[in-house]
């Protein structure tokens, strides 16, 4: 994380930004159910918004610095800080009702990387669960306002192929001054009776 990102993240200004502009929208799209995990929490401006809306909430992070700030803002709420790779997490399969992703995934080097974390985010997640998230669009001012830090914005329409690709359905895309997705684990497909009668 370069300067740019340690005076924006923790600052009122980026909190209410995404207390009043993202959360509530993509909220009002889905059901996040009692149990949520957050990837990449940062200094946690989105984990105070969504921890009054869960039951429990796992917040991941892999900076070791982010993780025992956070652990010691949200001591003695319903979150639970966790340090860990998104990419390989070691939460059992289907924990939780929903998976939240907020201007992270730009901070990701590659797009296999990327892909990886939309993998993970499946296999945590129970069939109908909620993926929900934001992320910045390329521009050439951001990219100055990353210098020194990662900087891959993944495109819109990437973004929704691989989405799709990983088993995700009922895709919502917002395009604006940024972006903005919903999706939903689908549930597994019955087998036909065909398929159950054939020898293995």
């Amino acid at each position: 994380m370069n300067e740019n990102h340690r005076q924006l993240c923790p600052s009122p200004e980026w909190a209410a930004y995404l207390h009043s502009d993202v959360l509530p929208w993509l909220a009002s799209h889905v059901d996040l159910g009692g149990e949520m995990l957050e990837i990449g929490p940062g200094p946690g401006a989105s984990t105070e918004w969504l921890r009054h809306r869960v039951k429990r909430l796992v917040a991941l992070e892999v900076d070791e610095d982010a993780v025992e700030s956070l652990a010691g803002r949200f001591v003695g709420t319903n979150v639970e800080v966790v340090i860990g790779d998104a990419t390989a997490t070691a939460f059992p399969g289907c924990s939780f009702d929903a998976v939240g992703a907020f201007t992270m995934l730009h901070h990701v080097p590659t797009l296999a990387l990327q892909q990886a974390i939309v993998a993970e985010v499946g296999r945590v997640l129970r069939p109908g669960g909620a993926f929900i998230g934001s992320d910045s669009l390329a521009s050439y001012g951001l990219h100055e306002f990353h210098e020194g830090d990662d900087y891959n914005p993944i495109d819109p329409a990437v973004l929704l192929v691989m989405l799709r690709s990983l088993g995700f359905e009922e895709i919502v895309l917002r395009v604006g001054e940024s972006l903005l997705f919903t999706a939903h684990k689908a549930f597994p497909t019955p087998s036909t009776d065909r398929e159950r009668e054939e020898p293995r």
